[in-house]
């Protein structure tokens, strides 16, 4: 159901996309080196005595090119030669992980981000996962998932990551319209895309996500529409539609366009309207924020039996703790902190080689953190949360309905005595509900804007 153009208005402002909490901005209490190991010990021994284990994020900082409207931490270059001494490093930092810990780590989850993952040849990724998969117990069940550019990953690529367990492919799409991807200089063609989705399938993927972003400048409701018919031809498994992210004073390539080349308030929500529709329409399920997925899908699945979750790659189908995380600016999570590694490619080098896990910043989490955490994952994940027991309860939340009254009253969320439901027309103002639950950000707010508008 769409919402009206006040609501739009009204609740058209700046907010976190909360793939964590506390979000990166409002962290206080970066761990040491030691805290952060304990914290992730904790974790895992948790975690593998329900017989799971871990999840390893592994971040690949290279691109060819810079796509205009990415925020994501890269370097730029078409020197293939960085490539070889990164994984290198890589595997020396994950040395590190399990030498601080002192025992084997059992995997449940890999997945290689970016940047452009396969910027590294087909022998550099196999070099790296040998690397990696050498050095851990792969539980039963494991899945492996990566994300690629069209434009640069070849056969070769996705054939030697199949063979060591990758089944799961993610495609950088964002838009099929030429003007489009020329202004955000991400031209490729539905031919291009047709023939890696069909080789993918053809060595063994079981499930390929399509990215596409809604709210790109030049993007029109008929630019948006044929892009959404090329996606229904292909049929993806899985499609993560996101919002733009207008930020251009933390992110300088989006500066190549102006905010008059984009699509704003009512313009922008009816690209979403009209995406959902279409794919609604061929048997796609709206999954938690900006997300579809095939019924036969995993993810639809996972949201259906409440097992769905939501971290900084977005919406997984199961929560697995700890999260390692290897590689230039990536993130770890161990429900109780996060650490991220340094973001300067040379900084993050040579605090490994000096024999250091290269923590930059992070958060220890306090009672309060992991309560309120919970709860803004619940809303992300199950369009609702309840605090009657003491367990869910801080003393943050003994104010927190007078914050969602005006949401009830707007006909976005339905209260209850200890409980807070998303309504129908609410899901277009997720994270605006999950702002009321920010403790941090409401304490502090901001005197600069620090995350793109909500809507």
């Amino acid at each position: 159901m769409s919402a009206s153009s006040e609501l739009l208005k009204k609740y058209n402002v700046p907010g976190p996309r909360y793939t964590s909490y506390p979000t990166v901005p409002y962290w206080a209490d970066t761990p040491t080196e030691a805290q952060w190991v304990e914290s992730i010990a904790d974790a895992l021994n948790e975690s593998e005595s329900r017989g799971i284990g871990a999840a390893l994020y592994i971040h690949i900082p290279f691109c060819e090119s810079l796509c205009t409207y990415c925020g994501c931490n890269t370097r730029i270059t078409r020197n293939h030669k960085v490539a070889s001494p990164y994984v290198e490093t890589v595997l020396k930092e994950w040395d590190l992980y399990r030498q601080r810990l002192g025992r084997e780590i059992t995997l449940s989850e890999i997945h290689l981000g970016g940047g452009t993952p396969t910027f590294l040849s087909p022998e550099e990724l196999k070099v790296l996962m040998e690397g990696i998969l050498s050095r851990a117990k792969i539980a039963p069940g494991a899945e492996f998932s990566l994300e690629a550019d069209p434009r640069v990953t070849r056969a070769e690529h996705l054939g030697v990551l199949s063979k060591l367990g990758f089944k799961r492919l993610s495609l950088g799409i964002q838009d099929f319209d030429p003007a489009v991807q020329e202004i955000v200089h991400r031209v490729q063609s539905e031919e291009q895309v047709r023939v890696i989705t069909e080789k993918a399938r053809e060595v063994g993927y079981a499930s390929i996500n399509y990215d596409l972003i809604y709210g790109l400048p030049l993007q029109t409701l008929k630019s948006v529409r044929n892009t959404i018919e090329i996606v229904r031809r292909l049929r993806p498994d899985r499609i993560a539609f996101y919002g733009y992210a207008h930020v251009p004073w933390i992110k300088p390539g989006q500066r190549r366009f102006t905010e008059a080349d984009l699509p704003t308030g009512d313009e922008k929500r009816a690209l979403y309207e009209l995406g959902r529709t279409m794919l609604e329409e061929v048997g796609y399920n709206e999954v938690g924020m900006d997300h579809f997925a095939l019924e036969e899908d995993s993810l639809w699945k996972s949201a259906q039996n409440g097992e769905l979750h939501r971290n900084f790659m977005g919406y997984t189908s199961r929560q697995v703790a700890p999260l390692f995380a290897l590689g230039v600016s990536a993130i770890g999570d161990s429900w109780g902190a996060f650490a991220q590694n340094e973001k300067l490619l040379e900084t993050y080098t040579a605090r490994v080689e000096n024999g250091e896990l290269p923590i930059f910043r992070g958060h220890l989490l306090n009672e309060e953190d992991r309560v309120l955490r919970r709860h803004i994952l619940n809303l992300m994940t199950r369009m609702g949360t309840e605090w009657e027991s003491d367990v869910q309860r801080v003393s943050y939340l003994e104010t927190i309905r007078e914050r969602l009254e005006e949401l009830e009253r707007d006909g976005l969320v339905k209260l209850s005595e200890g409980r807070c439901q998303v309504t129908e027309n609410g899901r277009g103002f997720l994270r605006n509900i999950c702002m009321a639950f920010d403790a941090r950000m409401i304490s502090k707010a901001p005197a600069t804007q620090l995350f793109s508008k909500t809507i």
